[in-house]
């Protein structure tokens, strides 16, 4: 494992490992951290996508109704004459929370009918202009809602993903190339401690040896 990691040998070895175990481990931390704000945050605005997706078809329905009132009242052309002059301007008002930049908040502006405008022929026209303001807004309301959690969770997956492979197969390898590590620098220093006490106890064959470069 520790070939496979090219580590060092001896004690530099040994500090080069915990340095990246502990980087590790503080990665894992912030992804954790990063996981835990933006599920928060997705299941807050899962909320409130449902919330808005209610508003706009109950909104949308309402519109619809006024607006067969309306033709069969007038006609297809009052419809025509009561339609907004110009298209609805759409504004984004976007956020960036942990790195990942999302829509916060879509703001829809329906330009009112100009002021030497023909009134609409009828009341349900009327009726049905304001249903439909609403449900435009809300429409672009949830449509910014519902990207925004998309986005989130698709960057809550890849978090994820990657805290996984640090948790399940990065800081695994560096714990066993430490432990097998650590194990040889104590076997080493056991062999060294050995022949220490042996030269200790028996000097003169410890210079005979070093005199003819063997081992006792």
């Amino acid at each position: 494992m520790a070939k496979l990691l090219h580590v060092p040998p001896g004690r530099a070895g040994r500090l080069w490992l915990q340095h990246r175990l502990s980087t590790a481990q503080h990665g894992a931390d912030l992804l954790d951290h990063k996981l835990r704000i933006l599920r928060t945050e997705r299941e807050q605005l899962a909320l409130q996508q449902d919330r808005m997706t209610a508003e706009w078809e109950s909104a949308s329905r309402e519109a619809d109704r006024w607006l067969l009132r309306g033709v069969l009242l007038g006609g297809q052309r009052s419809v025509q004459l009561a339609a907004a002059p110009a298209p609805a301007e759409v504004r984004i008002c976007w956020e960036q929370s942990m790195g990942v930049r999302y829509p916060a908040e879509a703001i829809c502006t329906v330009p009112d009918p100009s002021p030497d405008a023909p009134p609409p022929s009828n009341a349900a026209l009327v009726a049905a202009r304001d249903c439909y303001r609403r449900a435009v807004q809300a429409a672009v309301r949830q449509a910014a809602i519902e990207t925004a959690v998309r986005v989130l969770q698709a960057q809550e997956t890849a978090t994820r993903r990657r805290l996984r492979a640090i948790e399940d197969r990065w800081i695994p390898r560096l714990q066993e190339a430490l432990a097998e590590l650590q194990i040889k620098l104590e076997e080493d220093e056991h062999s060294d401690a050995v022949r220490l006490r042996w030269a200790a106890s028996n000097p003169n064959d410890a210079e005979r040896s070093r005199s003819s470069g063997g081992t006792p």
